[in-house]
């Protein structure tokens, strides 16, 4: 009797963990991995994401920038680190890309990560130094045929955004790219801006304030529709790759193993996040627009990123690069 009484009392213990866990989450500051440097686009929509978030959760939650490997030495640690929600990753399409890219990693996308939800997307701009001779985007892509061995093409290094677009864009034009490859967007746009490379391919919160300042020439943007922050480019699709179209989008993800009430208060704080107004307002003025409510939950995230690997996987493997 003694023994049933115990084993019914453990029981009632268990069954009532999970509600007592998500109550008490979260108990100290969360940390959001940004797999990437300071000052970059995902770094700036992580830092309003994680401002948004902090308020409705009673506790703070802290941008941690790890960067390395392209995005593989975050994402790395939040899949090594204790599943109880206290450490999330936000990352961008290179979740996608990255086991391509690196067949060696020590973590697997699908299996070792709770997604939790899509934050946003936005589009590239194909952007060049002001002095190149092309004035279209149909242009482009001739003289890039004509001169492929001579133009030069840059990007944030292998796996970033701006290298994703490059690739898509040699394969759609049916070239072979230049690339100089940099330690992030600031650098490459600045040998952009310095008249040192020719074009680049790159989100288009890097590019906007130089395009208006005229230090830059633009030429398309990479989306299905015309971008509201540059609304008089038109889209690689109509102006030259029919069928062109990249975004780039940003998820949420925990460890795998964090508890279902403790990614279901994630998600419900997450929809709150994406649905203020000072929040959508901030990523607009970027470029980038946050997901609608049926997007940014657990299986729409399961779901496009599956989507996103079948589609990266043939385009890396064709280009064969490797970032090791």
């Amino acid at each position: 009797m003694k023994a049933a009484i115990l084993s019914l009392a453990a029981g009632l213990v268990l069954a009532a963990s999970p509600p007592l866990l998500a109550q008490d989450f979260p108990s100290k500051p969360i940390s959001m991995v940004m797999p990437y440097a300071a000052g970059g686009p995902g770094d700036t929509l992580t830092r309003i994401l994680a401002q948004a978030m902090s308020g409705p959760l009673k506790q703070q939650v802290v941008v941690e920038n790890i960067a390395g490997a392209g995005g593989t030495i975050g994402s790395a640690r939040v899949a090594s680190a204790p599943p109880d929600g206290h450490m999330l990753l936000l990352i961008h399409v290179s979740q996608a890309t990255n086991p391509f890219l690196y067949p060696n990693l020590k973590y697997d996308v699908m299996k070792d990560f709770e997604p939790i939800g899509l934050v946003a997307e936005l589009p590239s701009v194909f952007v060049a130094r002001k002095q190149l001779a092309p004035q279209s985007f149909a242009e482009l892509i001739a003289y890039v045929k004509q001169n492929a061995d001579k133009t030069t093409y840059a990007h944030a290094g292998v796996g970033s955004a701006s290298h994703l677009c490059g690739l898509l864009f040699a394969d759609a034009a049916g070239v072979k790219l230049t690339q100089v490859a940099y330690r992030g967007s600031g650098p490459a746009m600045n040998d952009l801006i310095g008249e040192q490379v020719d074009f680049i391919c790159d989100q288009i919160v890097n590019v906007v304030p130089n395009v208006e300042a005229g230090t830059i020439k633009a030429y398309a943007v990479t989306g299905k529709e015309p971008a509201k922050a540059l609304p008089k480019l038109p889209t690689a699709d109509k102006a030259g790759l029919p069928g062109f179209d990249l975004s780039i989008w940003y998820g949420l993800f925990a460890p795998k193993g964090t508890p279902r009430p403790v990614i279901d208060k994630l998600v419900a704080t997450l929809d709150a996040a994406l649905k203020d107004k000072s929040v959508r307002d901030s990523f607009g003025k970027l470029g980038a627009e946050a997901v609608s409510a049926e997007r940014a939950t657990p299986d729409a995230l399961r779901r496009h990123l599956q989507a996103e690997l079948d589609k990266w996987g043939p385009v890396i493997k064709k280009a064969g690069v490797t970032g090791q």
